[in-house]
């Protein structure tokens, strides 16, 4: 049976040290991003709530972080890289990772949260 985790320090603290540290940076990048969003875990991942809805979420695998959902449409061409199979944008954990990028969807996505 799978691990049931109750908070992303459980999930972080589970992968592999090279792959916590990355983990850590995203969580940080978006806590700066969206300051009053809320740490929980949702389909045992990482997530980040604002206003009760799902903002962001963020996975480890065996070869690539992803993050879901990929972004708005204004994205499109910089996030064309990284677009994985299910609308998931994949981060290959070899290469750095575009923290700017995620900082710049998970505002977009703050405001567009706040609209609704």
């Amino acid at each position: 049976m799978k691990k049931q985790f109750k908070t992303i320090d459980e999930y972080i603290s589970a992968s592999p040290k090279d792959v916590q540290r990355i983990l850590e940076k995203i969580r940080r990048t978006i806590r700066k991003a969206a300051p009053e969003a809320v740490e929980a875990i949702s389909y045992q991942i990482p997530t980040f709530r604002l206003n009760g809805k799902s903002l962001i979420h963020f996975a480890a695998f065996k070869n690539h972080i992803a993050l879901f959902p990929p972004g708005p449409a204004a994205f499109k061409k910089e996030v064309s890289q990284y677009a994985g199979p299910k609308g998931n944008l994949k981060f290959p954990l070899d290469k750095p990772i575009p923290l700017d990028l995620v900082k710049r969807i998970v505002i977009f996505r703050t405001k567009d949260h706040k609209k609704n």
